[in-house]
């Protein structure tokens, strides 16, 4: 006979075989690392494209400025003998900051970015403020009439307005002639504001567009409640709108001062006709004409290492700026 107590003695053993069978286990953690691995590779490959154009367009042309700026050629004796390059260090650099030419280049890129920069970006925003407020009709006619000159190319906008600021050539100036108003836009106290002109002619619309899908993304029921409120449509479009869209007039700002930096198109194709725009009216004609002209690629190549640095330096400023800006507004949410 078997005893009953010998029946659940057997039940651990064969629970206690099976327990022991071997089974297949992955370590924890194996999913989320090939996850990572996965995410990882497709940032790479996204990635890939933006780092290869960073270090051929702008990395590799900044180390090989940077490289020439620290030499240049010499001929030893009194100038008979062979060319031949040296190693000069700072040399260039203080010809550039020291030379005259260069520092009133400088001066002059300083009046044309606080005359442009202002002018463009106010411009640009109370025209996307005026098509979002509904006031102009037809308004993707409008848009498009006002984008179209940024797609015409800088070189043909010069031509178009030298043409119309060269006395005898100009129908403006024969109908402000009929009119006893005579002007001289190419002038010593209105060259600069001419250049304005071409830029703010041709970027304006582009600005604009960027300001006005920056509007579009602005909540409706926040400029309801303003309605509700009793603000008028232009205290609504400066202190509802405006401190909306803050961030894109920060960005179109620095891009504009980048771009006024650089200025070169617009004078370079204006002095042609008028004695007031210099080979070095600018410092990036300065370094066309350093380079192309007298053939010193040091002393060009020291002057785009330092307009580069004030460019950097500048955006910097600027983005420094509007970050303690933003800290008090974020701080007081």
């Amino acid at each position: 006979m078997t005893s009953p107590l010998t029946t659940p003695a057997s039940a651990p053993v064969e629970a206690t075989g099976s327990a022991a069978s071997p089974k297949p286990t992955t370590p924890p953690g194996t999913p989320r690392k090939s996850a990572r691995r996965r995410e990882l590779g497709a940032a790479g490959a996204l990635m890939t494209p933006f780092f290869i154009l960073l270090v051929t367009v702008f990395l590799i042309p900044v180390a090989t400025a940077v490289w020439l700026s620290f030499f240049s050629d010499d001929q030893p004796g009194l100038g008979f003998g062979p060319e031949r390059t040296v190693f000069v260090g700072l040399r260039s650099y203080t010809a550039v900051l020291s030379d005259p030419t260069f520092l009133s280049g400088l001066g002059t890129v300083v009046l044309y970015c606080l005359i442009y920069i202002p002018a463009m970006v106010i411009g640009a925003l109370a025209l996307a403020l005026l098509l979002d407020s509904g006031v102009v009709r037809l308004r993707s006619w409008a848009q498009l009439g006002l984008f179209l000159p940024h797609a015409v190319p800088g070189i043909i906008a010069a031509v178009i307005w030298l043409y119309l600021y060269t006395p005898g050539l100009s129908p403006v100036i024969d109908l402000l002639g009929k009119a006893d108003i005579t002007i001289d836009f190419l002038g010593v106290h209105t060259v600069v504001p001419s250049i304005v002109n071409i830029a703010l002619w041709s970027n304006l619309g582009y600005n604009m567009v960027v300001f006005y899908a920056a509007l579009q993304a602005v909540p409706r029921e926040v400029i309801e409640a303003s309605v509700v409120d009793g603000a008028g449509p232009v205290r609504t479009a400066l202190q509802v709108k405006t401190p909306l869209v803050r961030s894109s007039v920060v960005m179109v700002a620095m891009f504009t001062l980048i771009f006024a930096l650089q200025l070169f198109t617009e004078p370079m194709l204006l002095s042609q006709s008028t004695p007031m725009i210099s080979s070095r009216f600018s410092p990036s004609m300065y370094i066309y004409d350093a380079a192309f002209t007298r053939n010193n690629y040091g002393l060009a190549a020291a002057a785009s290492v330092v307009l580069l640095v004030l460019t950097i330096a500048l955006s910097y400023g600027v983005t420094r700026w509007t970050n303690r800006s933003n800290a008090p507004e974020e701080d007081a949410r």
